[in-house]
């Protein structure tokens, strides 16, 4: 959140205001203009593009909801897990949505406590993916427990069922802990983020849309006592969801580090998971608004110069999973392990082979093209490549999980794992419900933060509430 009270440098020269913030906004657009922009998808009839994207999003949740239901009245025993594979689809979907939703929280909170101007325009968005993110990933643990009405046990309070407490030693236990820790500061932290533009909304509504405005925006009045709290606030919030972005998914990765089966028992496994965690994040990112700033027409505040930035963060994020693959092999070919060596020959060469090929074309090797300035700034490669990230990032949690179990210590045991076509539906759904959630949010809610676009433009007025101070004196502030 880069709040306008400290936006222009305090030294700046006279012409600050027309150089330095418009490098994120094409044009110089008024402070009425700018609402207008942000405030149209709210109150503008969808478009063909949505009610399409919508209507394949709604489908897909549906076919997921199917089959859920069935699992859950038939059993586990429908997924084509076995006593080899005990873990397959669901723990790789887990692992894949909280990755995802990395991207989020590096965006609102690490670039705000380090002032990036770039993160503006994309924040709210991406602080909106993590919650939808999470709550898909939320739903594989809740699946895979068989008995979800059960869910309960996981937390630790005095119960009848006697001296009965959670393992507290589990790494699956402190998933518990993380993921709802995760997903409580990034709810609180998005929704902070909204309430001057909520605000805004409440003043410019009727009716019941207005009193809906007015009881989320808190009695917010714009004055400079509530900016000065605000700005604490956010700060706060920033440092407490910073080292989230590293301990969450270093605690995912614990859930395979602290086994020892070949190829989970490794300490490179935290930064591993987290620089993954964050490539993935910044693909679907680079998926949604590549999207929603054409079908929204936000062409002038989500610019091409915010993509290449998100392009060079997914090209640093994509060669340290690279450089992890390679470490991983030589530690395996260095440590003279004959069972790590065999994992990692049978990755390459085994029955799974083109699951571990086609990953690391796509993480490994794909992004390498973002070198070249013309690839960073075309919107089509970009789009495309931020699908094969995702799409590499998930089958690297596939070939992590599977490789590694489905070919163990004993050759007895030895079998091979095939979702069913219930596996693959559920997976379908958490599709539908991360894009029915987000095509929601972007038509019901301002998935740009109006009022730092505004401090960025160096507007000489601005609305944020009906108690607020007239126009904002941008040169004072300067001062």
């Amino acid at each position: 959140m880069t709040l306008p009270l400290r936006t222009l440098d305090q030294d700046a020269g006279p012409n600050a205001r027309a150089s330095w913030p418009r490098r994120w906004i094409d044009g110089s657009p008024a402070l009425g203009q700018v609402t207008d922009d942000v405030a149209r998808p709210l109150y503008a009839w969808p478009g063909a593009g949505w009610f399409a994207a919508f209507a394949v999003s709604v489908v897909a949740l549906a076919v997921g909801a199917a089959c859920v239901t069935y699992q859950v009245a038939t059993g586990i025993g429908v997924w084509g897990l076995n006593r080899t594979v005990g873990w397959a689809f669901d723990i790789t979907n887990f692992v894949f949505w909280i990755g995802i939703g990395h991207a989020g929280t590096l965006i609102s909170a690490i670039l705000l406590l380090f002032r990036q101007q770039w993160r503006t325009s994309i924040n709210r968005s991406a602080e909106a993916m993590t919650i939808f993110a999470v709550m898909c990933a939320a739903l594989f643990p809740l699946i895979h427990m068989g008995r979800p009405w059960l869910a309960f046990y996981v937390a630790p309070y005095p119960n009848s069922r006697g001296p009965l407490w959670v393992n507290f030693r589990s790494p699956l236990l402190w998933d518990v802990f993380a993921i709802n820790t995760y997903l409580t500061i990034s709810l609180v932290f998005w929704y902070v983020g909204m309430i001057p533009d909520l605000a805004t909304l409440r003043d410019r509504a009727s009716g019941i849309r207005r009193a809906i405005y007015a009881a989320l925006s808190l009695g917010w009045n714009g004055s400079y006592r509530t900016w000065a709290r605000y700005e604490t606030a956010s700060l706060i919030l920033a440092g407490l969801a910073t080292p989230l972005v590293i301990s969450v998914h270093s605690i995912v990765s614990m859930d395979f580090a602290v086994s020892i089966l070949p190829g989970w028992h490794t300490t490179i496994f935290p930064p591993y998971f987290v620089a993954g965690a964050v490539y993935s994040g910044f693909g679907m990112v680079l998926t949604l608004l590549i999207l929603t700033r054409s079908l929204m027409h936000l062409e002038r505040y989500i610019t091409i110069r915010h993509l290449e930035a998100m392009a060079k963060v997914t090209l640093l994020t994509g060669s340290i999973v690279g450089f992890s693959y390679a470490t991983e092999i030589f530690a395996a070919w260095f440590n003279g392990s004959l069972y790590e060596k065999a994992m990692f020959y049978n990755r390459a060469t085994g029955p799974y082979a083109w699951a571990f090929w086609m990953m690391v074309s796509c993480n490994a090797l794909a992004p390498q093209v973002l070198w070249f300035r013309r690839v960073r700034t075309s919107v089509v490669p970009l789009f495309v490549l931020s699908i094969l990230v995702n799409i590499g990032m998930w089958l690297e949690r596939f070939v992590i999980i599977v490789t590694s179990l489905h070919r163990s210590y004993l050759p007895s045991s030895w079998v091979m794992y095939r979702p069913t076509a219930i596996e693959v539906g559920t997976l379908v759904g958490s599709f539908g419900l991360f894009f029915t959630c987000f095509l929601l949010f972007i038509r019901l809610l301002p998935m740009i933060a109006t009022w730092e676009i505004k401090s960025l433009a160096g507007a000489q007025e601005t609305s944020v509430g009906s108690d607020a101070v007239p126009a904002l004196d941008w040169e004072r502030v300067g001062r």
